[in-house]
């Protein structure tokens, strides 16, 4: 499976439409995708979108370490799931996002897709801006994980 890379700017419609990248919507076509899960992000204030197949995968994951017996577990599943949502893609490649999901990432009318490998986020370009890391710091952070992962090897 190729990969999400890179940032495009994208503009949303006045009925909150935006047209997924082609090179995004290109993938989701290989790997045969249909539908895309979206889910806002538990740690950063972006949208996560997932072609289904990676969705279900994180779904079984997450399933395998849960006792779904345990409230304290199912509580954790409950949020999780109902802050999940399926999108189709139209026919002229676009979804519609529900005016909640945009106002909790603080986007406007301008919005950031940003690749993650398997996945790609929608943020707002000022929130994205501020939560980047410097060059220096970005380097010295992949260093020192590539120093772990050879470590481990």
């Amino acid at each position: 499976m190729q990969t999400f890379i890179g940032n495009i700017e994208a503009r949303l419609d006045e009925k909150g439409r935006i047209f997924v990248p082609a090179a995004y919507r290109k993938i989701l076509a290989e790997c045969e995708s249909k539908r895309i899960v979206m889910r806002r992000d538990t740690d950063n204030e972006c949208l996560m979108f997932y072609p289904e197949h990676i969705w279900n995968e994180k779904v079984e994951q997450l399933r395998q370490t849960l006792d779904e017996w345990d409230p304290e577990d199912q509580l954790i599943l409950m949020q999780f799931m109902a802050d999940a949502e399926y999108f189709e893609l139209d026919g002229q490649g676009r979804i519609l996002l529900q005016k909640k999901n945009l106002e909790t990432i603080g986007a406007q009318q301008d919005v950031l897709f940003v690749g993650m490998l398997n996945r790609f986020a929608l943020w707002a370009p000022e929130t994205f801006a501020a939560k980047k890391l410097s060059q220096s710091e970005l380097a010295a952070r992949l260093r020192a994980k590539m120093k772990k992962t050879e470590n481990r090897g």
